[in-house]
């Protein structure tokens, strides 16, 4: 009994526990309940309770049958809250080729079938059934991701915002700590619709009286009949993204705020010094989530990323801009994992959306705030860039120093187009568990361009470097390619050199994958639209199945018939 008190409630009898008679806000998530800081239905949670609100929460609820899930906590004194979960539920629900896959790392013994197709929306249509006058606030990775028209690969579709479909009065986008708190407090007084609260979107018939000028998309139903618009508007939509100072955007009737202030150390410090267990939830005894075995034990440094990798989702997401905690907060985490059962000597990682960038930043800052640029890696590094390895050099080495952790590895992607002799040798000597992934995508110059990638001859520049600390070393490490195939402007040729380049380097590739469109990216908007938005030039696109086969079976060429 005692122990359930440490979690945020998820039944009627944990209310029963607290003396509560009904709770402030009600959460609904796609995922398993893990009171861990890398699952965001729990730092939503979290960050309510610490505002005082008493919040309750319903992991992976029934949407099938009478609904009890969604109706045995009552009715929430504010609002819903409702997020599909750590991913986007199409991604989580099918590979690239279409086909159900048969797990979920976020599942209770990695099963499939525990959250619906397009979750949110299922999640919210339900509950404006069950309680149409009670407000719905939706984000998590899938909202933010669809908070404008988009593409959706699954129904081979373009969708308009996820607040048509889902009914929601309110969408957070991105990181959505700040958001929550500040709509807890509106719908304290207020029943409407609030319209100020930054990084928030909401429908409004009086989007003709907003000010300062937004900037105003094409109407949903005409880039529906015209592809070129929507190419136009995402293009729109990825500048407004990577500016420091954001206008507002709407279309039709949906208005996108600005976002918040990129988030400062003490803030995210604050948010890692939350009561959280690092366990799931009592509730998941003696059963594994592989989503938790896999980062139970790892330590993120920083949020954002600006690497302005096409087809990534983190900038969108997370911003571009980096957050960085202090080292008093990464220690403090670090000591709590060592009081957990299992724990064994080792962190998993440390690292973050992209693990080299910690508190990098502009020299300038005034410079970075007139750039819109969506890299400041791609096509060069920014001179503005002040790439400084110190503070995590530091951080590795304060960590390497406890009695406690006999090792620490880092295993967060990396960009291997940033970085320092002093940092590369510290990496590979000391925080790689043996096989070092990294990720150039592709060996064609135009497709890594089309990318946002570097350029393969930076990738054999970084094999060369990690092979002569392997034998100066005397280690026996392996660095292992990660590969795409069917990325817009790859062709069969392209695909070739590739297959002739690894074998050429003894490569039998095994970490490859079919591109998969997913919402709200340059790559996607490319696939779909057959057009580069930022000129409007066409890109070939291997769209049809047989065209996507026949690109994958490029890398594995080693099995070709001889």
């Amino acid at each position: 009994m005692s122990d359930l008190k440490l979690y945020l409630p998820t039944t009627r009898k944990e209310l029963d526990i607290r003396g509560w008679d009904d709770v402030d806000v009600v959460l609904f998530s796609g995922d398993a309940y893990i009171d861990h800081p890398q699952f965001g239905a729990a730092v939503i949670g979290r960050v309510l309770e610490h505002a005082g609100y008493k919040v309750a929460i319903v992991p992976q609820p029934d949407w099938r049958g009478d609904h009890r899930d969604f109706t045995k906590l009552g009715r929430p004194r504010l609002f819903f809250a409702v997020t599909a979960g750590c991913m986007d539920s199409m991604v989580n629900h099918y590979t690239a080729a279409r086909r159900l896959r048969s797990d979920d790392a976020f599942t209770p013994e990695g099963k499939a079938g525990a959250r619906p197709d397009y979750c949110t929306i299922t999640y919210c249509r339900i509950l404006k059934q069950l309680y149409p006058d009670v407000p719905i606030v939706i984000g998590g990775i899938e909202a933010s991701m669809r908070r404008l028209s988009h593409y959706d690969y699954w129904s081979d579709t373009l969708m308009p915002s996820i607040l048509v479909d889902s009914q929601a009065d309110v969408l957070i986008y991105g990181m959505g700590e700040r958001a929550i708190v500040d709509l807890a407090h509106w719908y304290e007084s207020h029943r409407d619709t609030p319209t100020s609260i930054p990084q928030t979107g909401y429908r409004s018939p009086n989007i003709k009286n907003l000010s300062p000028l937004p900037i105003t998309l094409y109407a949903y139903q005409e880039e529906l009949a015209d592809k070129r618009k929507h190419a136009e508007d995402f293009r729109l939509i990825e500048i407004e993204s990577n500016k420091i100072h954001p206008s507002t955007i709407i279309q039709d009737d949906i208005v996108i705020n600005p976002p918040y202030p990129t988030m400062t150390t003490d803030e995210l410090d604050a948010i890692y010094d939350l009561p959280f267990q690092y366990l799931p939830h009592p509730k998941y005894k003696d059963k594994h989530i592989p989503a938790y075995e896999m980062i139970r034990f790892s330590v993120c440094l920083h949020r954002g990323c600006f690497g302005g990798c096409a087809f990534c989702t983190i900038s969108a997401h997370q911003g571009k801009q980096i957050t960085s905690r202090s080292k008093d907060s990464i220690l403090r985490q670090i000591h709590t994992l060592t009081t957990l059962p299992d724990w064994h000597g080792v962190l998993s990682d440390l690292g973050g959306p992209s693990a080299n960038m910690y508190r990098m930043q502009g020299r300038d800052h005034t410079l970075c705030e007139q750039c819109a640029r969506p890299s400041c890696l791609h096509p060069q590094i920014c001179k503005n860039l002040n790439a400084d390895f110190r503070p995590l050099l530091d951080i590795y080495r304060t960590v390497d120093a406890l009695p406690e952790v006999k090792h620490a590895f880092v295993g967060s992607g990396i960009r291997y187009d940033l970085m320092s002799e002093e940092y590369g040798r510290e990496l590979l000597t000391r925080h790689v568990s043996g096989r070092l992934k990294v990720a150039p995508e592709h060996t064609s110059s135009a497709v890594l361009h089309l990318m946002r990638k570097p350029d393969w001859q930076s990738y054999l520049r970084f094999r060369d470097f990690f092979l002569r600390v392997n034998a100066e070393t005397g280690m026996r490490q392996q660095l292992i390619p990660y590969f795409i195939s069917s990325h817009p402007g790859c062709t069969n040729a392209d695909m070739a050199q590739l297959a002739a380049e690894t074998r050429r380097m003894h490569y039998h590739p095994e970490q490859v994958q079919d591109f998969t469109p997913t919402p709200m990216t340059l790559s996607t908007t490319m696939f779909y639209t057959g057009l580069h938005p930022y000129t409007m030039q066409p890109v070939y696109v291997a769209r049809t199945k047989s065209d996507k086969q026949r690109q994958n079976q490029f890398f594995f060429w080693w099995k070709a018939p001889k």
